[in-house]
């Protein structure tokens, strides 16, 4: 999918890497201005463009699993061998970065996850800053809270990267660990009382005004279908994405995909914050 998001002219040129990030090394990543680690379908790089930051501006961007820290889960934390921040900080460590964004599930911050960040980066010369953003607050149906952060390498004032650092896009599919992160995404438990959504009270009028607002007020989801769910919710769908069922070709891959990944608007907002 990231392979053809990049062919759509979606996403800048680059090439994907399947490989685990801890099979990275420092000297794969030479020849490259920007680096996508946890790629998923793209959504920093489509971040990136639709803030306005230049195709061929340095960055890195990353969303490591949020599985270990997760409200779901075994919630191992540090311990669980999905927390991955600590090796993608050895790689900021030996390519030195200028602008670094990442994001995290907001229940990392009371585990420690956020605290770990802003030491790790700092102690390598990095200006930390992160917030608090939820899905709606760029007009989508839904709350879908997540942390935000961003660092700038004091040591590069400029912005700029070494010369062996800078050619072209490279992005870290990770396919086995996006398989890791599929494990019980949002949309793959899409009847689940425990997901984002309105709360909906009063008349049937007054629920679909509530509904509709996000459409009329941004556009991102003129066309999207409203759905009743079990646990008295109702949510706003894409055309075409149909509800989860087994035996159906394709339709499994889709729908983690999009469960597991940014909301590109939300992230263009904070980066053009940054900007």
């Amino acid at each position: 999918m990231l392979r053809q998001l990049i062919a759509d002219g979606h996403c800048p040129p680059g090439d994907v890497d399947e490989r685990s990030i801890t099979e990275v090394k420092p000297d794969d990543l030479k020849g490259y201005t920007q680096c996508h680690f946890f790629a998923g379908i793209g959504g920093w790089p489509i971040a990136l463009r639709l803030a306005g930051w230049p195709d061929d501006r340095p960055v890195w961007t990353g969303s490591a699993p949020c599985q270990p820290f997760a409200a779901p889960g075994k919630h191992k934390g540090r311990e669980d061998k999905r927390h991955l921040f600590p090796t993608w900080l050895g790689l900021i460590r030996e390519c030195r970065p200028a602008t670094i964004f990442g994001e995290q599930s907001p229940n990392a911050i009371a585990k420690g996850w956020l605290d770990d960040v802003y030491q790790g980066l700092e102690q390598e010369a990095y200006a930390v800053g992160s917030a608090v953003l939820p899905a709606c607050s760029v007009g989508a149906p839904h709350m879908r809270d997540r942390l935000w952060f961003v660092a700038h390498s004091t040591m590069q004032r400029g912005g700029g990267m070494p010369d062996s650092l800078c050619t072209q896009g490279g992005y870290a599919g990770d396919a086995a660990q996006l398989n890791e992160c599929s494990t019980g995404s949002a949309l793959d438990n899409a009847n689940e009382p425990r997901l984002e959504g309105y709360d909906w009270h009063g008349s049937a009028e007054k629920r679909w005004q509530a509904a509709n607002r996000p459409v009329a007020e941004t556009g991102f989801w003129d066309g999207a279908a409203t759905i009743s769910c079990y646990d008295g919710k109702m949510r706003l769908v894409k055309p075409g994405i149909s509800l989860l069922a087994d035996g159906v070709q394709h339709r499994r891959p889709i729908l983690h995909a999009i469960g597991n990944a940014i909301v590109p608007q939300v992230a263009a907002q904070f980066i053009k914050a940054v900007m």
